[in-house]
Formats: structure tokens, sequence, C-alpha cells
């Protein structure tokens, strides 16, 4: 085995622990994803290539009803600048960490989703490990996981004869529990938090379920912006 090999091989060896836990989401996720795309009358091809190109988790569960939407490409990228807006902040957080990696670089930058971040930003790399190599297993693993969630839903989707309505909900629901438990650790300020609910429901009760995304997000930045003195 060549050196460079070696190295490769290393660095998976040391990054598969630390992504575990991405993976038991990711297969769960991705199955639901999987079989949304299936039942909603998607070939398993155009599933799987959504998130080998995509990669966007919860913008893939927005899209399937975009997708079966009369086109409106207006409000399809609005809805995806706004709901994937955070990856700016990851990316200027990973300037650092990222730098001098080459063109292995350009894959990080493209497989950065908020799995990867958590892991990446919180890690040490190895002693005796590539730092490239290291950083390339953890996004790769995370990407694979997601796509072979993906593909094994379509799979079961085949063979699903009952309603699955609501199991797009499941994203929706991992958030939620990632909010509360932010919350517990401190993590998330409670002012930030409470803003957030009702920036919701306000959204909600004024625009309705259908609309509430966008209307949401745009009170919540307001809100932020204009309170950020008093928050910081």
């Amino acid at each position: 085995m060549s050196s460079k090999k070696r190295e490769v091989y290393a660095a998976f060896k040391a990054a598969f622990p630390y992504t575990i836990p991405v993976l038991t989401g990711f297969l769960v996720l991705g199955m639901a994803y999987g079989v949304l795309m299936k039942t909603s009358g998607f070939e398993t091809k155009w599933a799987v290539a959504m998130s080998l190109i995509a990669f966007c988790g919860s913008m893939q569960f927005a899209a399937i009803n975009l997708l079966l939407s009369p086109f409106n490409p207006i409000q399809a990228l609005i809805l995806s600048i706004m709901v994937n807006a955070r990856h700016i902040f990851y990316g200027i957080s990973m300037l650092e960490k990222y730098k001098g990696l080459g063109k292995t670089r350009n894959f990080l930058i493209y497989t950065l989703c908020d799995e990867t971040f958590s892991i990446v930003s919180g890690v040490t790399v190895p002693k005796d490990i590539n730092k490239k190599y290291f950083y390339f297993a953890i996004s790769f693993l995370d990407y694979i996981y997601w796509t072979m969630g993906t593909l094994l839903g379509c799979v079961l989707g085949g063979f699903i004869t009952f309603s699955t309505e609501g199991l797009d909900f499941a994203l929706t629901a991992l958030f939620v529990v990632l909010f509360i438990e932010q919350t517990k650790k401190g993590k998330v300020s409670k002012i930030s938090g409470v803003i957030g609910i009702i920036s919701a429901l306000i959204a909600l009760l004024i625009f309705g379920a259908d609309n509430v995304v966008i209307p949401a997000m745009i009170i919540i930045l307001v809100l932020l912006l204009s309170g950020r003195k008093k928050l910081c």
C-alpha cells in the first residue's frame, strides 16, 4: 500500500467513530425522504440524484411540494435562500479550518451540512492523521450516509401501500428536538428562541400554514436585527 493510501485509510478509520451518530440519523431521515419521493411518483434515480447534487436535507423535503406544484422559480429561490441561509455563517467559521487544503477544499465546501459542521467545528484532528484527509473523510462519509438512506427509502417506498402522510414531519421533529436540547444546554439564547416561536405563530396566523416559512424567517430577521444591541 502506498504512503498516500495509508494516510487516507488512517484518516477514514479515525473519522468514522465521530460520524456514527450522523450515520444513524441520516439513514432514518434519508429513508424518510426516499420513501416520500417514491410515493410522490418520482423514480429512484431522481431521488438519489437530488441527494447527490442538492444534498440540502430540509430543503430537499420542501422541494418535494415545489416539484409537485406549478413552477414558481422566484418562490423556490427565496425559500432555498431562507432555509439554507445559515450555511453562510457555517462557511465563514470554517475558513480557517479549511485553509490550505487545495482542491479538496471545494468538496468540503460543497458537502458542508449541519451535522458535518457540528463535527468538524468541535473535533480535534488526531495526531499523525493528515488534516486534509480527516476532514474529507468526515464530509464524504456524511454525504454517503444521506445518499444511502435515500436509496434505501426509495427501495422500501416501492413496497409501501399505505398512506405516508405526515412522514415529512420527521425532519421538523428532529429540529424541534435539537432546539430543545440546545436550549437546555444554554447554547441558544432564550430570548432568541422566544422570538423564533412568536414569529412563526404570527406568520402562521397571518399567512397560513402553506406560506409560513418565508414570512416567519423575515419577521425573525427583522426582530433580531432591530434588537441586536440588546441581545448581544
